[in-house]
């Protein structure tokens, strides 16, 4: 069984027990949520499609972590105008585990409310792997240098038949 449902302005097709990374969403870690934006449902036999939301149909998902996404820069630049300007920006995420997708008026299941009462375990942060620095590569071939402390100078071509003509 799935579902597909909208929120933060974005669809997402979940099953039970999937984990989704989506906009914030108010509530601590372990908090229970419910979904009631759905779009469609289905239970591989049969699907129902809502116009545009399917009626007594809603998800229910729990909180596992309240992270912040990687760091967005936002550049603005006209040519030859002398005009740049730069933006930052981080998004606020909900990672939300899903307990149970209810259909046709259903009421949560009683797994699914030990589930939102049970603090679940906490999940592993999403974090980004930091940037490689470049390595410097230090000269390894040297100058030569005459007795008197002076670079040599590179002595002058001879002078062969193919200038005589």
């Amino acid at each position: 069984m799935f579902a597909v449902i909208k929120t933060g302005g974005k669809q997402y097709k979940v099953a039970k027990d999937d984990i989704i990374l989506v906009e914030r969403l108010p509530g601590d870690t372990g908090a229970a949520v419910s979904i009631d934006d759905v779009l469609m449902v289905s239970n591989g036999k049969e699907q129902t499609i809502g116009a545009p939301l399917v009626s007594d149909a809603s998800v229910a998902a729990t909180i596992l972590d309240q992270p912040r996404g990687d760091k967005i820069i936002v550049f603005k630049k006209n040519r030859r105008k002398n005009y740049r300007r730069r933006a930052g920006h981080r998004q606020d995420l909900t990672v939300l585990r899903i307990t149970d997708i209810l259909a046709g008026g259903k009421k949560a299941t009683k797994a699914a409310a030990k589930a939102k009462t049970a603090a679940p375990a906490k999940a592993e942060p999403v974090k980004s792997k930091p940037a490689k620095k470049a390595s410097v590569k230090k000269p390894t071939a040297k100058a030569k240098v005459s007795s008197g402390g002076k670079m040599a100078a590179k002595k002058p071509a001879d002078k062969t038949s193919k200038d005589k003509g």
